[in-house]
Formats: structure tokens, C-alpha cells, sequence
């Protein structure tokens, strides 16, 4: 029996997804939901829910398939905290938790600020381990010998016995020098915290052998070979990127982000793009927004009949014309990241009168979420085209809305996801370019949508 599938493991914000890609085909998948804690502004999952999670679905995997497979990797999101004291980790502090908002905005004044941005390429902004680091010090939240750690050091730990973090999780810290891709020194005296409290840093596709127990425990063959990975908004670039040929990318999930592979290193001090490794030979730049599938979900539930919202939403889109007959949504229903980076960012409707229709509200949240996503575009670069990917694009009349409302073709394809941007990344197989299904931008929509855009955010 050849054993040569791949199992990837990605850590998203909502679940654990696992999927088994056997020659560039996936040959297994399924997910485990992840409950994410609100307690005002602190927003945080368990750790043992997330171990729990993961091993369950690698347990789920039938055994016949998981004696096919030869090679593990994860792909996690990005900025998450998890303090560590005596060995000992408890909650997982997520890229939403908003503890840090006033830390934050206080060293945005100083001259440390753009210093700091320029050396990681992380946005100076709430989300950012840094941030946080930063929060939890002044509090003295911890003590001196906390190990900061977050969830790709919670997986390497578990499956090779060590923590370990990769440099593009890493670059994502607002702590890793990008330059040298060592921790930065001076950020770290900054913070009063040593290299000890971190993880060990490694390449992305750096190998090490399971943790016997781990393979033990799991149902896995003894030399099965672990790779570090990436973070998934890395990944699912790479994904587009080898899957379409396109370097621009998209991605509308719960939050929404326009990204560019590049192979050089890219800041902008003022608007702050982010700039992330990939590998020796790329990066991604681009813009992240707060408001993205969660705005949708906000107006299922707020304006409409969450039950049925998605499924009757291509005939209410149809009811009412571009503009929303003049209907204003400023989609900042949780702050914004990119370019405003403020916590402090208010969603509102404007030009509301007594005739417009729920119809009318609901296409203006669309309108507004993407003429936001217009800005970032703009800021990032993309202009041939952008791959789509996230559960927006599972409505096809959402996807055209997108084309015609960016004028820019977009190509749509299974594949555009992290799983198999870990699997293209570590594995490079045979490169098949295909677009997938292509959203062409419609003439007399795209022109209409140019036209509204120049004032959207004015009025």
C-alpha cells in the first residue's frame, strides 16, 4: 500500500477543519465547531476545546484513510495570545479581542509606532499579539515567567512534542523582525519580555517527526512527517495564487481580506498594509476588514428571517435597484482594521426615509460592506482580477454583485482555501492553472456601481 496522502489541520475562527488531499484530490474532510467566549471586550476560546477539537477530527478520519497518510501541517489564524503559566495554558486570546483598544491608540501616538510597523509589518492595531503583550503587561495580568504562546505553538507542541511557531504565524506578532526572521530585540525590551517566553521560530516548511504518543493516541503511522505550516490568510492567497495564476485574492468569511502575493516586502506607514511571510521567495501584502460575512449575518438577523435570508436573497437584490434608491451603509459594525484601524468606527444607515423598503436596507448593508472592500482593493493594488474565496461566495448573485460592484473579474474555485494552500506550499505538485468559474464585471452594473463609488463615503 503506497502511503502518500496528506493531512492538513486548519484552525479557523469558527472550527477545526480537516481534510485528507491524496494527489491534489480531497479524499476526506469534515469540521468541529469551536465556541468562541465573549465577555465584553475580551474574546477568547479554550485551549482544551481546541485540542479536544482537533483530535477529534483527526480520530474521525476512517482508519483505512489514515494509514494512507505520510505527512501532517496546519494552517491557523492569525494574532492569537495564549499566556502559558507553569506550564499550564487556559484561554486563547483571539485576533477579535478588543482588550487592548485604549493601549493601543495611546502608542499610536509615539514615535515607536511606524518604527515598529516597518520592522514586522504588522498593522499597529488591537489584534496584534504585540498588543496585547503590551495590555497584559501594564496590568501585570501575568507573571514574569508567562510563556506567551497562541494556537500554532498549541499544535506543533502537541504533535512534535515542542512549541514551536512558524515565521509566517509569526510575522503576524507585531514581534518578528522580518528582516532578519529572528525576534526583534528591541520590541521585546519594549514589551520587558525575553526570547525565552516565546516559541521556537521555524520555516514554514520545516519538517520534524511526530511525538510518538501523538501518533499513538491519534491512529497514526509512527514516521509520519509534521511540517510547521502557515497562517491561513497566507495560505489561502497561496492557494489562489497556484490554483488561478492569480496573485490578487479575496476572501469574505466572518471578516474579509484583499491580498497580493509578492515576492518583495511592502509598507505603507500611513494606510498600513500588512506584510506577512510565506516562504524564501514570497509574501503577502494586503488589508484585513472586521465587517464581512458578519454584516450579513447582522441583517439576517436584525432586518430580515435569518432561516431563509440566504436563500431568498438573490430575488430581494433583485427588488431593488443599484443605490439602494439612495440608501447609505457605513458597514463598521465592529470597528474597522484596514485603513481606518480604530476600534472606535460606527456602522449607520444614512439618507433612511419613509419610502425605502427592507429590500431597499438590505442591498444598501451589501452595497456598503463591499464599497468598503472597494478601498481596500484600491490600497493593496488589485486590478486584473481577484480569486474569491469564504462563504460569500457560495451565493452566486453575491459573487456577480462583487464583480460588478469592484469591476473586477472574479474567479471562483473550490480549491481556494487553506487546506490546499498548506498542500500546494509543502508538496508543490504538478501546477494545473485553471480559473475555475469566472464572475465577469457587467457593463451597465460595473459603470453604475464606478459612478456611486466616488461619493459613497461622502454622503
Amino acid at each position: 500500500m503506497l502511503k502518500n496522502a496528506f493531512l492538513g489541520i486548519d484552525v479557523g475562527t469558527t472550527a477545526v477543519k480537516i481534510g485528507v488531499i491524496e494527489e491534489n484530490q480531497l479524499i476526506y474532510e469534515m469540521s468541529v465547531k469551536l465556541t468562541t467566549y465573549v465577555d465584553g471586550l475580551i474574546k477568547y476560546q479554550q485551549s482544551s476545546e481546541l485540542e479536544a477539537a482537533f483530535v477529534q477530527g483527526v480520530k474521525s478520519i476512517p482508519s483505512e484513510i489514515r494509514a494512507l497518510i505520510s505527512s501532517v501541517s496546519f494552517s491557523t489564524a492569525m494574532h492569537s495570545v495564549m499566556p502559558v503559566v507553569d506550564g499550564v495554558a487556559g484561554k486563547i486570546f483571539l485576533w477579535s479581542d478588543e482588550q487592548a483598544s485604549e493601549v493601543i491608540e495611546e502608542f499610536k501616538q509615539t514615535d515607536l509606532a511606524k518604527h515598529f510597523y516597518q520592522k514586522t509589518g504588522t498593522p499597529i492595531h488591537a489584534m496584534s499579539p504585540f498588543a496585547k503583550i503590551l495590555y497584559f503587561g501594564q496590568q501585570k495580568s501575568y507573571p514574569k515567567n508567562v510563556k506567551w504562546w497562541g494556537i500554532k505553538e498549541l499544535l506543533l507542541e502537541y504533535f512534535t512534542g515542542k512549541a514551536r511557531i512558524d515565521y509566517s504565524v509569526a510575522s503576524a506578532t507585531g514581534l518578528l523582525n522580518l528582516e532578519t526572521l529572528t525576534w526583534d530585540q528591541e520590541i521585546l525590551d519594549y514589551l520587558e519580555i525575553v526570547p525565552k517566553q516565546l516559541a521556537e521560530l521555524a520555516d514554514t516548511t520545516a519538517e520534524f517527526p511526530i511525538d510518538t504518543s501523538a501518533a499513538t493516541s491519534l491512529g497514526l503511522a509512527s514516521d509520519v512527517t509534521v511540517i510547521a505550516g502557515a497562517s491561513d490568510g497566507c495560505l489561502t492567497a497561496y492557494a489562489s495564487f497556484y490554483r488561478t495564476g492569480n496573485t490578487s485574492s479575496l476572501t469574505i468569511g466572518t471578516s474579509a481580506a484583499v491580498r497580493n502575493i509578492t515576492q518583495q516586502t511592502h509598507f505603507d506607514t500611513e494606510k498600513q498594509n500588512f506584510c506577512y511571510y510565506l516562504d524564501q521567495n514570497h509574501y503577502v501584502i494586503g488589508a484585513p476588514s472586521n465587517n464581512g460575512g458578519c454584516v450579513l449575518a447582522w441583517a439576517a438577523q436584525t432586518i430580515d428571517e435569518p432561516e431563509t435570508f440566504y436563500q431568498k436573497l438573490p430575488d430581494k437584490l433583485a427588488a431593488s435597484p443599484i443605490g439602494a434608491k439612495g440608501v447609505r451603509f457605513f458597514p463598521y459594525l465592529n470597528g474597522e482594521r484596514a485603513p481606518f484601524w480604530s476600534a472606535n468606527k460606527k456602522a449607520e444607515f444614512k439618507q433612511l426615509t419613509v419610502e425605502h423598503t427592507k429590500v431597499d436596507m438590505i442591498r444598501g448593508v451589501i452595497e456598503g460592506m463591499l464599497m468598503n472592500i472597494r478601498i481596500l482593493c484600491e490600497m493593496v493594488g488589485a486590478r486584473e482580477g481577484l480569486s474569491v474565496s469564504g462563504g460569500f461566495f457560495q451565493t452566486e448573485a453575491l459573487t456577480q454583485m462583487t464583480a460588478d460592484l469592484l469591476g473586477l473579474p472574479c474567479l471562483y474555485a473550490e480549491e481556494n482555501e487553506p487546506l490546499f494552500g498548506i498542500y500546494y506550499l509543502i508538496h508543490q505538485p504538478e501546477r494545473i492553472v485553471e480559473a475555475g468559474k469566472i464572475f465577469e464585471p457587467q457593463k451597465t452594473a460595473s459603470e453604475q456601481y464606478h459612478e456611486l463609488a466616488q461619493h459613497y463615503f461622502n454622503e
